[in-house]
């Protein structure tokens, strides 16, 4: 089996190296002609092949016929777009292989380097970008190189858009589709969702999206005792989202919006293969052997996220000018519980050296973060046929994040007689901290098209933003840095201009190129555990961690061309060249049990993505997608003694990203009546070696010298891989539709690949080593029926 893998990732590779594919950008009609994809990427509707720059975007149908159910799906039949699975709801996207390694829930000050929009609202936030349903949406659009002139800070390396179906006036249609499904070896889950279409009177219309989700579970917790308690990382989403249109006029057109959704599971979907408290070498606690689909936890762990967003979309037309207006307030809480007992036991039982019945007293560590933010954007457009089209617009964000942390062991001051009370920590809570964010951003922006022929065009934009963020930090407990109220600020300006020339060589062939700048906002490191560095470290991070990071920049180089195929397919190919200054590389600081950012002076990547997808017939078609990605540092950080700190050394990859991506996808569509079709489509997906961290890849496998006073471990030291092996993913889907309605069963992991998505450890990996993981093979059937 391993061998035939191989030979089809090899002949795969191969093909896509030579013919430069890349994912469908278009859907195909039934008459094997192809009905292209309206995008509003440049804040103006264009078909997808007429954008100037590297964008791919994925219709309702194809999102359905692939079995496409979220973002990390989306990400491996896309060119150039990772996403780096870190448990439920906890995902980071990267984009042409810009990333500074693993951001963690700790660390709320990072922002994030891929923007991420629903329509016209900006809703990324860094870590804990909301995991959206897909079900009602009309296309996921994604653009590729910085998008800073038009969607700002946050959109360095490129834009993710969800756009939703809008309110149809005059319409009234709808649609009911019900999932059953089955992981083998897990559990049983689902879903139901439906969506209505309702006009009232002649001028308006009410849409309503609802959904519910049943995740199922398919990782086994070992307890202490010796006992397993099964799929414990199911879990529900629930959600709605209701859009009116209102149309007084021809000119005018308004629409608010409210979108809701509550996401909760029990677990994560991590693999334990060694814990300090559950392994294969101790003599003094019940031995465990881990791997496969296991973790060990003494305690319940869980992930909550709700998120509430409500919006108005104002648009008026007047003459040859659109003003738009776009107001949005958001409102997030999301609470990640975490079974941390390995972790505080590692630091109790392990460095300090106290007795089995303290160190295993159960220690839950809950994250908290409750962010509401208040987004405005105002922008007047032309709106006309002619050679100039423009935009310019202002826009205005106010964020206020709390972030809390709070490692509560029951008992342990009862058990030792350490004092634990703090000046704000209560008696037992360990390490306990509460910092809250401000932070706003004003931001002018435009840019211009001019067709000087009617082959030849110029853009050109301009973006200007100020931003300014303040904090004060709260941290206590006997394993903090117990300085009180230590405020902290950083402000920052930049400006993010786009350049791009786009000349038609024929009528089907278009050349681009350009050259753009995107950013990201810099920030303010935590303070570290001072209570557990050692003094070399203490050194070397201290000088690191403060006064803060920097502005991350990117400037990005690129070329590229678009080409119909004879009115059946289409195919684009970008080459890319992206330099990169102060990134913001996330690091361990050492025996401190701390994360802080380290700005590295210098990186880039190199390479190229490609789309391609052709109608073969009547009755099939073909769509492939494969990107390059050359990352690296191209500078180091050294210590005192000149040795590079944590893996930042030149020449190094940088993490979360493959090299190579590739994905093949074959559709096959035919009559069997004058009202019934069969359909089926055969999706396979390629993902690269990557790493998770830049350390991961200075010392691979590495060795961690084991705590031998926990559980009396008879190993000394163990060896961890880090390095992410690649991995394959094939789905299949095939079904039946008639006049508005469709069933259909698929089979998603086919070949069962156990996908190592991210390395999972605790306190360098002395306390817990693991990494988290894809569903096993999954079986399922839909039914679908539109009104």
């Amino acid at each position: 089996m391993k061998t035939h893998k191989t030979l089809l990732v090899a002949q795969a590779s191969v093909l896509a190296v030579t013919m430069a594919l890349t994912a469908a950008p278009v859907a195909f009609a039934a008459d094997s002609e192809i009905e292209e994809l309206v995008v509003t990427a440049r804040k103006r509707e264009e078909t997808l092949i007429d954008v100037p720059f590297a964008i791919s975007a994925q219709g309702e149908k194809t999102i359905r016929n692939r079995g496409i159910t979220n973002i990390e799906d989306l990400s491996r039949t896309v060119a150039s777009f990772s996403v780096q699975n870190l448990g439920p709801g906890q995902s980071q996207i990267a984009i042409r292989g810009i990333s500074a390694g693993q951001i963690v829930r700790d660390q709320p000050g990072v922002k994030e380097q891929v923007g991420v929009y629903l329509d016209e609202s900006v809703i990324s936030m860094s870590l804990f970008t909301p995991d959206l349903d897909l079900f009602d949406l009309n296309r996921v659009e994604v653009l590729r190189g910085p998008q800073g002139t038009l969607f700002g800070s946050g959109s360095l390396s490129g834009t993710v858009r969800y756009i939703t179906n809008a309110p149809k006036i005059g319409v009234y249609e709808g649609t009911v589709e019900a999932t059953l499904n089955k992981v083998q070896g897990g559990d049983v889950g689902g879903d139901l969702k439906g969506a209505i279409n309702v006009p009232i009177g002649e001028q308006a219309a009410l849409r309503i999206t609802a959904f519910a989700t049943q995740f199922p579970g398919f990782i086994d917790a070992v307890q202490p005792d010796g006992s397993v308690k099964n799929d414990v990382n199911d879990g529900t989403r629930r959600g709605f989202r209701a859009a009116l249109t209102f149309k007084p006029s021809d000119a005018l057109t308004i629409t608010p919006r409210l979108q809701y959704q509550k996401i909760a599971v029990d677990g994560f979907n991590r693999v334990d293969i060694f814990n300090i408290l559950g392994n294969q070498f101790t003599t003094t606690r019940p031995r465990v052997q881990l791997g496969g689909t296991k973790q060990y936890t003494q305690l319940k762990e869980k992930f909550e996220d709700e998120f509430l967003l409500a919006d108005l979309n104002l648009q008026y037309d007047v003459g040859d000018l659109r003003f738009t207006s776009v107001s949005t307030f958001t409102d997030r809480e999301v609470l990640v519980l975490r079974d941390a007992t390995a972790l505080t036991g590692s630091i109790t039982g392990g460095s300090i050296g106290l007795a089995p019945a303290v160190y295993t007293i159960n220690a839950p560590l809950a994250d908290t973060t409750d962010a509401k933010s208040y987004t405005q954007e105002i922008r007047l457009a032309s709106n006309s046929e002619g050679p100039l089209q423009w935009v310019i617009g202002g826009f205005y964000s106010r964020i206020d994040r709390d972030y809390a942390q709070d490692l509560t062991v029951a008992g342990f001051s009862a058990a030792t007689g350490i004092q634990t009370q703090g000046r704000v920590a209560p008696t037992d809570h360990l390490y306990f901290s509460l910092v809250p964010y401000k932070q706003t951003q004003y931001a002018i922006f435009g840019e211009a098209t001019y067709s000087f022929t009617d082959r030849l065009a110029v853009t050109a934009g301009l973006r200007y933003a100020d931003y300014k963020e303040s904090r004060t930090l709260t941290f206590d407990g006997i394993f903090a840095d117990t300085t009180i109220a230590v405020p902290g600020k950083t402000k920052a300006d930049n400006v993010a201009p786009r350049v791009i020339v786009a000349f038609d060589a024929t009528d089907d062939i278009t050349l681009n190129a350009q050259v753009s700048k995107g950013f990201r906002l810099g920030g303010i490191n935590d303070p570290l555990n001072r209570p557990l560095c050692t003094p070399g470290d203490l050194a070397t991070f201290s000088a690191l961690s403060t006064p803060g990071f920097k502005n991350e920049t990117v400037w990005n180089y690129e070329a590229g061309v678009k080409a119909k195929l004879g009115g059946k397919g289409s195919l684009t190919v970008a080459g890319f060249y992206a330099d990169v200054s102060n990134l913001q590389a996330t690091i361990d600081a050492g025996s401190c049990s701390s994360r802080i950012i380290a700005n590295v002076p210098s990186a880039k990547s190199t390479g190229f993505d490609a789309e391609f997808a052709y109608r073969i017939s009547d009755n099939f078609d073909v769509a492939a997608t494969a990107s390059y990605n050359d990352a690296k540092l191209t500078s180091s950080v050294r210590n005192a003694a000149g040795a590079p700190i944590q893996g930042l050394r030149d020449g190094n990859r940088l993490p979360t990203v493959p090299k190579f991506q590739t994905s093949f996808s074959v559709g096959y569509e035919r009559e069997l009546n004058d009202s019934m079709d069969v359909f089926s489509n055969l999706t396979w997906q390629y993902v690269g070696k990557r790493f998770t961290q830049i350390s991961d890849q200075e010392n691979d496998p590495a060795t961690a010298s084991l705590f031998r006073n926990v559980g009396a471990t008879t190993a000394a030291q163990l060896s961890f891989p880090l390095s992410l092996p690649s991995y394959d993913i094939v789905n299949f889907r095939v079904g039946v539709r008639g006049d508005g309605w469709e069933a259909a069963a698929f089979i998603n992991n086919v070949g069962d690949e156990r996908a190592k998505l991210a390395i999972d450890r605790e306190r360098g990996l002395r306390a817990r080593y693991g990494f988290l993981t894809n569903p096993p093979r999954t079986y399922g059937a839909t039914v679908r029926k539109s009104f």
